[in-house]
């Protein structure tokens, strides 16, 4: 495998730092994956994943969000995404990419792939470009949350308000994911609920630019985002023909312990979504790509993309 970085300057002049690995020149591409990492992680984490695919004939490209990694450039940038509309400007930073990607490989079919938070992007991605990906995955994610949201947008802008945008929020980090741990105590770390891998969640621990806490401007926005997400005219423009892939474990907090995203994937095939897969994994927590069983789920992801990258 070839890896390079690269860079782009986003609309409103920010640069993107990002990773493109190829497959060896032997091998032929098939098709491009762009991958969306989660909250309060990095590109880095997924060279793995990147090289597997790779290795099956797939060109990758992932950049670290604004506020996120090379991107944020310091662990003190880390979780400042814009100075108003944060979500929407990550969602564009990704568009942009895509753009980027098709320029340079024009007839290669293109699919995204989001992971967490990433994923909430990815959805907002389909409903705005949808028609331009050849299928979308959507990995530790979930489905509508309604009030729960509009406390969480209040507490947010009090925060946001009092404290300032760039204020690291230690009640909004608790308020999101002080509950996470709970199901897997005792427990031995705060990230626990990442995955049963302890080498994984350790590395996790052990890097600066994980598991930080986000700042106040940050959760207002993406709360805001996750709003616009569900309401149903937004959930429509989502192209029907898109293939979409969900996949989760079904211990994983965020998308309720598969709760969630089954209730997900009912509510795309509400809209008229027509080709949509679920896997729930058993036993496995978030990160489904650092989890004991990924060479499983690597391995059901290349099958998916193997079995649409030529459906027309």
């Amino acid at each position: 495998m070839k890896r390079e970085e690269f860079s782009f300057q986003a609309m409103d002049g920010i640069r993107i730092h990002g990773y493109r690995i190829s497959p060896e020149a032997s091998v032929e591409i098939k098709g491009i994956v762009q991958i969306a990492h989660g909250m309060a992680e990095t590109a880095q984490r997924y060279e793995r994943f990147a090289n597997t695919l790779a290795e099956h004939g797939y060109k990758v490209y992932i950049h670290d969000h604004r506020g996120h990694g090379k991107t944020a450039g310091s662990v003190e940038e880390l979780g400042h995404l814009a100075e108003k509309e944060g979500f929407r400007w990550l969602v564009y930073d990704m568009h942009q990419l895509s753009v980027i990607i098709s320029k340079h490989h024009p007839s290669l079919p293109l699919f995204l792939f989001g992971h967490s938070m990433g994923s909430f992007a990815a959805q907002k991605y389909s409903m705005q470009y949808g028609k331009e990906l050849k299928g979308l995955i959507l990995s530790g994610s979930n489905g509508n949350q309604g009030f729960v949201l509009n406390a969480g947008i209040l507490i947010a802008s009090l925060e946001a308000r009092k404290k300032g945008r760039r204020a690291k929020s230690e009640r909004m980090n608790s308020l999101l994911f002080g509950n996470f741990n709970k199901l897997f105590s005792p427990n031995r770390t705060e990230f626990d609920w990442l995955s049963r891998d302890e080498a994984e969640v350790d590395k996790y621990v052990a890097d600066p630019f994980c598991g930080t806490v986000f700042t106040c401007g940050f959760y207002y926005d993406f709360l805001k985002g996750l709003k616009d997400i569900e309401k149903r005219k937004n959930r429509k423009k989502m192209p029907s023909e898109l293939p979409l892939l969900l996949i989760a474990g079904d211990r994983d907090p965020v998308g309720k312990c598969g709760k969630g995203v089954t209730s997900l994937s009912k509510l795309y095939k509400r809209v008229g979504v027509k080709d949509i897969t679920l896997k729930l994994y058993n036993e496995a927590r978030h990160e489904l790509l650092n989890e004991s069983n990924r060479e499983e789920v690597t391995e059901e992801i290349l099958t998916w993309l193997d079995k649409h990258i030529y459906l027309v």
